[in-house]
């Protein structure tokens, strides 16, 4: 739908920019790493520190759990005498099938 703008210019308002950011998917090869990384964990999975510490941001983790390749799990732990929430990340089954795709 073609509608005119402030000075008579037509412009297509699909074309016009969202609101929202746009999220950037993972990188294939950061996200292959970091599924790489979830499957050499424990079964327990990683914690998103460790994930951080090998150079992932918040935002690439969030992605791996909303595109269902990981799972994200709040755990208590005791560090100390205080208790800390930890999140952990394991690698689900089809993540499990997209590194091993990736891989042939």
């Amino acid at each position: 739908m073609i509608r005119f703008g402030g000075a008579g210019v037509p412009y297509d308002a699909r074309a016009m920019p969202s609101r929202y950011p746009v999220r950037r998917r993972l990188p294939k090869s950061d996200r292959r790493r970091a599924l790489r990384l979830l499957a050499d964990c424990d079964p327990e999975g990683c914690t998103e520190q460790v994930l951080r510490a090998h150079g992932f941001t918040a935002d690439q983790l969030v992605d791996l759990v909303r595109y269902g390749l990981a799972s994200a799990t709040p755990t208590r732990m005791r560090a100390g005498r205080d208790v800390i929430e930890v999140v952990t990340l394991r690698i689900s089954e089809k993540g499990r099938q997209a590194l091993a795709a990736a891989k042939t």
